[in-house]
């Protein structure tokens, strides 16, 4: 036991690296494994329609509404330094330093809410193939022996129920969290420092589910033990849901990065979560409620 807990200790520094690295480790498996191209034409070319679809009505909009707050941000500054004494009209200067990292830091948050929305919209569209894709490569790494026996015709009606009852819990668990550091960001100054870097950890914490999900459904996991091996990983988790938003936040590159990071996520499973002690119980667990949480609350 001690031993396993030093081995922990040790571990924790390089662990949010080690998840970091799962992305790129797809996209090199993606490069030099041709079987796999198949599998992914068709999720990308949703992918694109989601993204299309999210700049068109997100992005741009967004980006005009931050230029006029941001003119008027300049408009009433300006006028109120110019009613100052001569010497204080430095603080033109500064106003327009602090306008441009307001403006920076204005739609670095939208492009990561168009990133998060291009996820949630991408997974669940997509889920058919992304399916098929991580069954492919558990295969590859597992070997079929260690897969979830085939389910009847009927599952598919199940699977629709699950994806969707996923979603609503996803839903509530956001909104939960965001409330919580809304009110946390009402405290001046250190309140929404706090407020900022709980919105990133909900981000990071809910696209690390997406892209862990394919995994973990076809073991039928209910959704608080899908949370339960996110947290348990942690930070190995930490560096994989960060770098996983972070690749689906930039523009262009997020039309073919969700893909990627399912395969990561599916890559992150074999490697760390299937083989771990932490959660082979969870994975060997199977909910009688096909909805998958109706029992053992």
């Amino acid at each position: 036991m001690a031993r396993s807990w030093l081995t922990r200790l040790i571990s924790l520094p390089i662990d949010p690296i080690l998840g970091a690295l799962y992305p790129l480790r797809a996209a090199w498996m993606i490069a030099r494994t041709p079987k796999l191209w198949g599998y992914l034409i068709a999720p990308i070319v949703v992918n694109i329609l989601v993204s299309l679809g999210l700049y068109a009505g997100l992005l741009f909009p967004g980006l005009k509404a931050i230029d006029a707050l941001q003119l008027g941000i300049e408009s009433r500054a300006g006028e109120a330094i110019s009613q100052l004494p001569t010497w204080l009209h430095w603080l033109d200067a500064a106003s327009g330093l602090i306008g441009g990292v307001l403006d920076f830091v204005l739609i670095v948050l939208l492009l990561l809410v168009t990133g998060f929305a291009i996820v949630q919209f991408g997974t669940l569209l997509g889920a058919p193939w992304y399916g098929q894709l991580a069954e492919r490569i558990e295969t590859d790494r597992l070997g079929a022996a260690n897969l979830p026996a085939p389910e009847g015709p009927l599952a598919i009606v199940q699977d629709i129920s699950r994806a969707l009852l996923f979603e609503v819990k996803k839903i509530g668990l956001t909104l939960g969290l965001v409330v919580v550091f809304v009110a946390i960001g009402s405290v001046p100054v250190l309140g929404t420092l706090i407020a900022g870097t709980g919105g990133l950890i909900t981000s990071t914490l809910i696209t690390c589910l997406d892209f862990l999900d394919a995994p973990l459904e076809r073991r039928r996991l209910r959704f608080r033990d899908k949370l339960k091996t996110v947290l348990v990983h942690l930070p190995a988790t930490a560096g994989f849901g960060l770098v996983c938003l972070f690749v689906v936040s930039v523009p262009i590159v997020n039309l073919v990065s969700v893909p990627v990071c399912v395969m990561a996520g599916t890559l992150f499973f074999c490697d760390r979560i299937f083989t771990s002690s932490s959660t082979s119980g969870l994975l060997t667990q199977a909910p009688s409620d096909p909805f998958g949480d109706r029992t053992h609350r």
